[in-house]
């Protein structure tokens, strides 16, 4: 059971990794009560000063004193704070005009899913894994599952028209054909053990009619396979479905060995008992009717990342001069326009 939430937990604490969509900043009037202002909205300090800390819990859980007013690591810290803040309100403003919103139930559900994800459906283990990172459910939901939905909320919009003709994946297998190429492949199974003694008695067992199924889900260390009798499938050279490259060594006597021929092989990983129970499936050309659904899918998936980063390129532009920041919290980064703040810190 996990005791640690499963984030990417940099420095400033549970926050979205985006991509910067602020401009550098720009002098004005900024309400007292705010770090800074987004197109005349007001990021209160009250959010600043939650954020800081999230992100003070943060150093506290492992273990580290939280950085000190006026140190290095606190200036860095509380640009990232700003840089998140206005960064949110810049999506959230860009949400509102395209009918994108997050709502509890959103939440609520991603909330769900963790549970049964990393703490098999126990709210007492995710309260323990919070508790251990001395943040609250309420502070995760707002640092974290909030910018990450409405990020992914915001992309699905944006590149919602895109779609990749058969005409563009016929060319772009024509163009690739070698890439398009089962390898050899062949069924298999085997048990890996940790002693060349126990590898040879399990050998020797085998070739006098012990049920190889039977000893692999007793002795082998690869569970996966041993769950299955120790059957899995090999690919020569390469991935076929399913089917996996091994190591070299397991690799050269899988398909060299006679079907149902029984040999003991030693590799980086241990002793393998290995029996081919199927003959070679020799390599193939693919056609582009048995790959045309994964080349429209990879396609896809490259145009909207693109397009994505090409929209908040033009966010980024779009709030160059609208955002103004309270004297003293000016991030270092928005002072070089051509290194774009980040949350990674």
């Amino acid at each position: 059971m996990k005791t640690r939430l499963p984030f990417l937990l940099v420095s400033l604490a549970l926050v979205a990794v985006l991509a910067a969509c602020g401009g550098g900043g720009s002098s004005g009037d900024v309400p007292n009560d705010a770090v800074a202002t987004v197109d005349s909205t007001p990021v209160l300090k009250t959010s600043f000063n939650s954020l800081m800390a999230v992100a003070c819990a943060r150093y506290k859980a492992q273990g580290q004193d939280c950085p000190k007013v006026g140190t290095p690591t606190y200036t860095q810290l509380r640009d990232q704070a700003v840089t998140f803040l206005v960064q949110q309100d810049e999506l959230q403003q860009e949400a509102e005009k395209l009918g994108v919103t997050v709502t509890q139930k959103d939440v609520d559900n991603q909330v769900e899913q963790i549970k049964k994800t990393y703490y098999k459906g126990s709210e007492k283990e995710l309260e323990k894994a919070l508790k251990k990172d001395d943040i609250t459910l309420q502070q995760l939901e707002l640092y974290n599952l909030r910018p990450n939905l409405l990020n992914s909320k915001l992309q699905a919009k944006v590149t919602s028209n895109i779609k990749v003709s058969d005409a563009a994946a016929q060319k772009y297998y024509n163009q690739n054909k070698t890439s398009f190429t089962t390898p050899q492949t062949r069924e298999v199974r085997h048990i890996l053990v940790n002693s060349k003694t126990l590898g040879e008695k399990l050998e020797k067992e085998v070739k006098n009619g012990a049920n190889f199924a039977t000893l692999a889900k007793k002795y082998s260390k690869d569970t996966g396979s041993a769950a299955q009798g120790g059957k899995l499938c090999v690919a020569h050279g390469g991935t076929a479905g399913a089917c996996q490259q091994t190591v070299a060594p397991f690799d050269k006597a899988a398909f060299s060995l006679k079907t149902n021929e029984v040999s003991l092989v030693h590799s980086q990983y241990g002793w393998h008992v290995i029996q081919p129970i199927a003959a070679v499936m020799p390599a193939h050309a693919q056609t582009f009717k048995e790959v045309k659904t994964q080349i429209q899918a990879n396609l896809a998936s490259q145009q909207k990342q693109a397009a994505w980063q090409t929209w908040l390129t033009k966010l980024q532009s779009d709030f160059k001069n609208k955002v103004a920041y309270q004297t003293g919290y000016t991030p270092a980064a928005t002072t070089t326009p051509t290194t774009p703040a980040t949350t990674t810190g």
